[in-house]
């Protein structure tokens, strides 16, 4: 009962933002689950809240097992095989990178963890390669501004990662797995009630990734790293129906990368990058029925993540933290759903070595969001938040989202603004670290608009969609060389306003098609986007940008026996810059193959990923013939850069 109940919990606490917009976006065995979450949530705020004007993707928990047993040690993978979403790396040595929705800047993703923002307001790139994806339930996105309830982090979107929460009964799986590029994980999660009104759930992992040169050029292509992650969460529950929530999480990384012993670069130096991290976070949400129609929900969450950095011969000690309070009362009628709350957010920045960098977000925000049910085939959402930046001052974030479902057709439209509060660690900074970065003056906020429609239609076993997008950002932070006659310092970059707007229109087409225990998922996206030139006369196309990517997956799957799937994406071509081999990138196919037999309790899987061995350096060197001004000595990996790999392993499940 417990368990259940808690499911339904999380269901209210995150309907006004996210998990309720899920229908008809996962397959027919888990429709089945989520559906029956929707109902019970429905007989609290109403039939609207299953019939959400805002669109929510879902990443449901079959396909999050799939993806587990490809990279058991993060969920890279996981969001990158989803229509609209890019994951582009950003550090050639360290291998790090963040998540780009629908061609917008990684920077701008909010990433949560039910509902918390337990990796910081602005996820570090290498935080999205130290989450296992062990004891995730599903992940829900939302694409385009989510400012108005989240607050200038989620000027992108939102990329929800959502645990599984203990059944009735004890539970459990181990997985171990090993790679052909000599990387071992041993990930576990154990879930058990402790008594009637209490349960709890435990995540382990422990990774290791041996150096990899591939092109035996004395620069590593694979970063070695050894990491350990444990996140415990608890669940109570009242009599009452009060519940509360709590989780707790660290994690210990030493990541190395750069120049391998003894090898130096083209100037006669060694560049070895490394980065040793601490992260200890924690967060609870608390629920309370207020009558038959109200609701209480608080919550709050704390991070602190410290870095000990390596970029050649700099070293950089710093420290990010990041809290959040927020209370919230929802409440519905027959016709509308309704949501008003308050939030205080507070990032912290702190280098020992480059003071000129600190800063302190101070944000107290309002927001409010109102479902409202025309008719059964029209209702319509509407959320504005009001952020007091303490740097950036009054930022007003509108949403409107509507909703029409003529029989099998689901229409919706959205448009949203919002904004998001600069920092230095932009992507091409957080690769090559402060010291040659100026200290930031006369920087604004940077703005977005987006807009989207989605027309989805469902016949029988078919499900297809095609969503058009587009994006106007202003004022994107960029790095920008510093005339020698300008100063006598060593300072070389710095960020500026990027003049014009950077402009995004593009289009999603989706085909889903189950038949018996085989299932077909095709994807499209096309995209156009743009940025005004150094010139200010014309136009050109945003860089690690492809206009045309796809994929298609076919699985054939029978639980408790077998899983078969091929999966094949394709990236067109790239324009690049800071390139001085080539201006544009050649397009590539990315092909893999997974295998898993199930005899009771334990599975044994084989997965071959990269079946064309495509690498970047096989056609030329990630180094540069010189040090950029901004200290960086490679040039941006536009393709893969791993090669042919094989991994393989096993997982053991527990109790029922």
């Amino acid at each position: 009962m417990l368990t259940k109940y808690f499911k339904v919990v999380l269901a209210v606490l995150f309907a006004p933002s996210i998990s309720y917009a899920s229908e008809g976006e996962h397959h027919h065995e888990h429709d089945e689950k989520k559906i029956e979450k929707i109902q019970v949530t429905a007989s609290r705020l109403g039939r609207i809240v299953t019939e959400s004007a805002t669109r929510t993707e879902i990443i449901n928990g079959e396909e999050v097992q799939e993806k587990a047993l490809m990279r058991p040690g993060n969920i890279s993978m996981l969001v990158a095989e989803t229509g609209g979403v890019r994951v582009q790396n950003t550090s050639p040595a360290l291998g790090s990178a963040n998540i780009r929705l629908q061609s917008l800047y990684g920077r701008y993703t909010q990433l949560l963890s039910d509902g918390l923002p337990l990796y910081g307001g602005q996820t570090a790139s290498i935080g999205l390669l130290q989450i296992p994806p062990t004891d995730l339930a599903n992940v829900e996105i939302i694409k385009g501004s989510a400012s108005s309830l989240y607050g200038g982090s989620a000027l992108g979107g939102v990329i929800n990662l959502i645990s599984r929460t203990p059944s009735d009964e004890f539970e459990g799986e181990v997985l171990l797995n090993a790679t052909s590029k000599n990387g071992q994980d041993i990930t576990s999660y154990f879930a058990s009630p402790v008594n009637e009104t209490i349960s709890a759930s435990v995540t382990t992992g422990l990774h290791n990734q041996e150096q990899q040169d591939l092109d035996d050029d004395g620069w590593l292509d694979m970063a070695a790293y050894k990491r350990a992650t444990i996140r415990p969460r608890v669940y109570w529950e009242s009599e009452s129906g009060a519940n509360l929530y709590l989780t707790f999480g660290a994690m210990k990384e030493e990541r190395e990368g750069g120049t391998e012993e003894g090898a130096t670069m083209p100037d006669g130096n060694s560049f070895i990058q490394s980065q040793d991290s601490l992260r200890l976070d924690s967060g609870f949400i608390f629920d309370q029925p207020l009558g038959e129609v109200l609701n209480l929900n608080v919550r709050g969450s704390a991070m602190r993540q410290d870095h000990d950095h390596v970029y050649g011969i700099v070293e950089e000690n710093d420290v990010h933290e990041s809290y959040l309070v927020e209370s919230s009362i929802a409440g519905y009628n027959d016709k509308i759903a309704w949501l008003v709350g308050g939030a205080y957010q507070s990032d912290r920045f702190d280098s020992e070595d480059f003071s000129e960098f600190n800063y302190s977000y101070q944000v107290p925000g309002l927001f409010s969001q109102v479902d409202y049910e025309a008719t059964d085939d029209i209702s319509m959402s509407l959320s504005a938040r009001t952020d007091w930046h303490s740097e950036y001052g009054t930022q007003f974030s509108p949403r409107v989202s509507m909703l029409y479902k003529p029989k099998d057709w689901v229409i919706r439209g959205s448009y949203g603004e919002g904004f998001f509060a600069p920092t230095p660690f932009i992507e091409d900074i957080e690769d090559v670290g402060l010291s040659r970065l100026a200290p930031l003056d006369n920087i604004e906020e940077e703005q977005a608009t987006t807009a989207s429609i989605d027309i989805s239609y469902v016949f029988d076993s078919i499900e297809t969609s095609l969503t058009l997008f587009a994006s106007d950002v202003d004022n994107v932070t960029e790095l920008e060389v510093i005339s020698p006659t300008e100063t006598t310092s060593d300072k070389q970059v710095r960020l500026v306003n990027a003049s014009g707007q950077s402009e995004i229109r593009g289009a999603e087409l989706l085909l889903r098609y189950r038949w018996r225990d085989l299932k077909f998922t095709g994807s499209y996206l096309y995209t156009d986007a743009t940025k005004q030139n150094e010139t200010g006369k014309g136009r050109e196309s945003l860089a690690l940008t492809p206009k045309h990517s796809a994929g298609a997956v076919i699985m054939w799957e029978e639980h408790g026996s077998h899983l078969v799937g091929f999966e094949a994406y394709y990236t067109g071509t790239q324009r690049l810059e800071g390139n001085p081999y080539r201006n544009h990138s050649d397009a590539y196919w990315h092909l893999g193959l997974l295998g898993q037999i199930t005899i009771g309790k334990v599975s044994y899987f084989l997965n071959a990923e990269n079946l064309l061995n495509i690498r970047q350096t096989e056609d030329e060197s990630l180094l540069l013939p010189t040090q950029e001004p901004s200290g960086r000595w490679t040039t941006d990996i536009w393709s893969r850069n791993d090669g042919f790999t094989v991994n393989a392993g096993i997982r053991v499940q527990f109790g029922h």
